[in-house]
């Protein structure tokens, strides 16, 4: 008996050593449970959506401060002009626009009927399905509230209208998520594995006594992936327009090049995993714990950022996918050009030099 508590003992001291091994046993449940518990959900909650007032009566000021009182809203824009719905959806800044026509109190009061407009983003099917569901459910609670328990036939017309995707094609969402999940894995997760590679099979040691600079090594890394991510970005493309249906409706050039840059960005971050890890196993563990999970939960392509709490909206900006996500949805959904992603474009370039410069520095050039 005391050999065996010896052994168990023994064990113990082990996984307390490597620090690891006890982020897997007690920390990754409690990320996961947090994740997994706030992220994941099919709820939409406090979407940003613009108001069109060209009514400027009390009773369409009633119905906005309802709007706005919902915890599935938050209005963020009071628009001036038709012309300016446009522009808000273009830049990102709503996922939905209320437009309220001149006279919508007038109607109601004297032909017990009136229109409102809902407008949705629906380059995001399932998003704009649940907006309009919430809204269309505020305005009905709106018009029995004029009620008042008498019985006038008192009716509001909800006239729902979906930009970009007026047919609800669930791919066109899908498309830009798949391209990042798809890159990601190819260059994240393969590039990873590279440099530990060379290390655990011996073959470090003679690229080190190489004339090439560390620089140029990784360089050499990483080429290979590069053109491997260039043609899945092709096939892709190429199966989003000819058997999807989904079409590129902004620069073809640029969205490749927006691509190339979030291929780099992830070459870079798998590089760097690959230069500070001892191991494939842990070099593999680590990229689909950084990459994977946080592509899947907090880039937005399956579940709404907005819906989740403070601190993992905040942690969601350091993920790549997620700028890349909205380049690709801007570019190839809605259109829109350089104008209105330079922004998400800065945020990966700035990712990419960054993650490369460690990776330089964490490459050693001698073995231990």
């Amino acid at each position: 008996m005391k050999q065996f508590l010896a052994f168990v003992r023994k064990e113990f001291y082990h996984i307390f050593r490597d620090r690891r091994t006890l982020f897997i046993l007690l920390g990754m449940p409690v990320v996961q449970i947090i994740l997994f518990g706030f992220a994941l959900t099919n709820e939409v909650k406090n979407s940003k959506i613009a108001i069109l007032d060209m009514a400027k009566d009390e009773t369409a000021h009633t119905l906005i401060d309802q709007l706005n009182a919902s915890r599935y809203f938050d209005i963020v824009e009071y628009l001036q002009s038709y012309d300016e719905v446009e522009t808000a959806f273009r830049t990102g800044k709503v996922r939905m626009a209320v437009v309220l026509p001149a006279g919508f109190g007038r109607d109601l009061e004297h032909l017990h009927q009136a229109q409102v407009q809902l407008l949705a983003d629906a380059s995001d099917p399932n998003v704009a399905n649940t907006l309009t569901n919430y809204a269309g459910s505020i305005v009905r609670d709106f018009q029995d509230g004029l009620l008042k328990g008498q019985q006038l036939p008192y009716r509001i017309n909800a006239e729902v209208r979906m930009l970009y995707n007026p047919q609800l094609k669930g791919a066109y969402s899908f498309v830009p998520g798949v391209m990042a999940m798809v890159l990601m894995l190819v260059c994240t997760l393969m590039t990873a594995i590279t440099i530990v590679r060379e290390k655990e099979m011996g073959t470090m040691e003679i690229m080190l006594v190489s004339p090439l600079k560390p620089m140029l090594i990784i360089v050499a890394k990483a080429v290979p992936y590069l053109l491997l991510s260039a043609i899945n970005i092709s096939s892709i493309l190429l199966l989003s327009v000819f058997v999807l249906d989904v079409p590129i409706n902004g620069s073809l050039l640029l969205l490749v090049g927006e691509s190339l840059l979030f291929t780099l960005t992830c070459l870079a971050f798998g590089l760097l995993i690959s230069a500070s890890t001892s191991s494939q196993q842990t070099a593999m563990f680590i990229s689909l714990t950084g990459m994977f999970l946080p592509t899947v939960m907090l880039s937005g392509f399956m579940f709404p950022i907005e819906n989740m709490p403070l601190p993992l909206q905040v942690i969601s900006h350091a993920v790549p996918a997620r700028w890349f996500y909205q380049i690709v949805r801007n570019v190839m959904i809605k259109g829109t050009g350089l104008e209105t992603i330079w922004k998400e474009t800065l945020i990966l370039l700035g990712m990419m030099l960054l993650l490369t410069t460690l990776a330089v520095k964490k490459f050693k050039i001698r073995l231990a």
